[in-house]
């Protein structure tokens, strides 16, 4: 007979790394004798710092309310942004050796400058990165840029990294992204035993770890899934798409508080899938296949432009992929508020959805959810779906 689903003492790992990512960071420097980097965006090619020798981490929201960033960031800039700047401004990432991000929209960009001039760290770097990845160029020309962004790790941390680091970083980076999608598996299942909130916590303590230390969790995990007893109702299955978000209060509220079951089943932003699903595919010339990779994977709103006109994109044809595999009954559409790559993808989203008879949420968030009116207009929905299925 195996664990109960909810007990499992993988889920309370993630979450206690989430709680505590601060001292997990200052502890690795401690005894690895390292260099911290917190990164801004996951475009970072985070391999070629690992491969230095540097421990990356992710810089995320607090979602605690605040007041100090007015003087640095415009007010219709995205709460995220707000949030991130302003834990930076208290000194709540003190321990940072550097700062970086891969160019991915204005907003964030702002939020490193500021970091960079007003926040005090050793190395700072700003890579640029091509805006249009369905252009055929812009492998080639990301990884000219990843040529210079080695040499500048190289030359910070006085280290020469070679084809063996690099295939190092690069074994133990896919490692972690294969495992997560066999966890990811389990969510197919009538009955999953893991819940959307686990999932999420999996994916962003992933952000904040060694990724050797979070191999070893998630190989533990998946043996201990085989045969994990789940005592609770699945109900309505949820998928969650848009912007970043990594607030598990609402996770929380919609997956155990709620009146009507349901189980998220799948999330499609940079705290879900879309940061680890691709690989990096060896070849010869390491930069390039880690090039392809970044530029390859499933692209954000900000840089996934077609060729021609609105239509076409990459991220849908994924959204449609995941709708169907994870036998999805309904969809949170999650807007940072003021994030104008995912505000412009609504519309199309929102017909790619009814063309797929999947039943759509809109929802948007700032840097605290409000729990209470989001209950009751996710309850509601969740009746509507339910109405829907008596129905047929």
């Amino acid at each position: 007979m195996g664990k109960k689903a909810e007990e499992l003492p993988q889920y309370k790992q993630f979450a206690e790394w989430i709680e505590n990512r601060h001292d997990y960071a200052k502890k690795w420097q401690q005894n690895n004798g390292g260099k911290v980097v917190g990164y801004l965006c996951t475009y970072v090619p985070e391999e070629i710092l690992y491969a230095g020798g540097v421990l990356p981490v992710r810089i995320l929201g607090s979602h605690e309310p605040e007041s100090i960033t007015r003087p640095y960031l415009h007010d219709m800039y995205c709460p995220f942004c707000h949030d991130c700047l302003a834990q930076g401004l208290e000194g709540r990432f003190d321990y940072l050796d550097g700062i970086m991000l891969a160019q991915s929209c204005l907003h964030l960009r702002q939020v490193f400058f500021t970091w960079e001039e007003r926040v005090p760290v050793d190395w700072s770097y700003y890579m640029h990165f091509p805006h249009g990845v369905n252009n055929n160029h812009a492998a080639e020309y990301l990884k000219g840029e990843l040529e210079k962004f080695k040499v500048a790790v190289e030359e910070w941390t006085g280290t020469t990294i070679t084809n063996k680091e690099l295939d190092d970083a690069i074994e133990v980076y896919n490692k972690n992204r294969q495992l997560m999608k066999q966890v990811y598996e389990f969510r197919k299942l009538e009955n999953p035993p893991i819940t959307g909130l686990h999932a999420m916590e999996m994916v962003i303590s992933s952000q904040m770890v060694d990724k050797k230390e979070h191999n070893e969790v998630l190989e533990s995990l998946l043996e201990d899934l085989k045969d994990a007893e789940v005592d609770r109702d699945t109900g309505t299955r949820l998928m969650i798409i848009g912007s970043e978000d990594d607030d598990r209060e609402f996770f929380k509220m919609v997956e155990y508080e709620q009146n009507y079951s349901a189980t998220f089943v799948f999330e499609e932003h940079c705290t879900g899938a879309r940061y680890f699903w691709d690989e990096v595919r060896p070849e010869e010339d390491r930069l390039m296949a880690i090039a392809k990779r970044y530029v390859n994977r499933v692209p954000c709103p900000a840089k996934d432009w077609p060729t021609y006109g609105f239509y076409g994109r990459r991220r849908f044809n994924w959204i449609e992929k995941w709708v169907k595999e994870f036998n999805v009954d309904g969809a949170i559409i999650m807007q940072q508020k003021f994030c104008d790559p995912h505000e412009l993808d609504i519309p199309s989203l929102r017909e790619l959805l009814d063309n797929l008879n999947i039943p759509h949420l809109f929802l948007e968030f700032d840097i605290t959810v409000p729990v209470g009116q989001f209950r009751t207009r996710v309850e509601a929905f969740l009746e509507s779906i339910g109405e829907d299925d008596l129905f047929f």
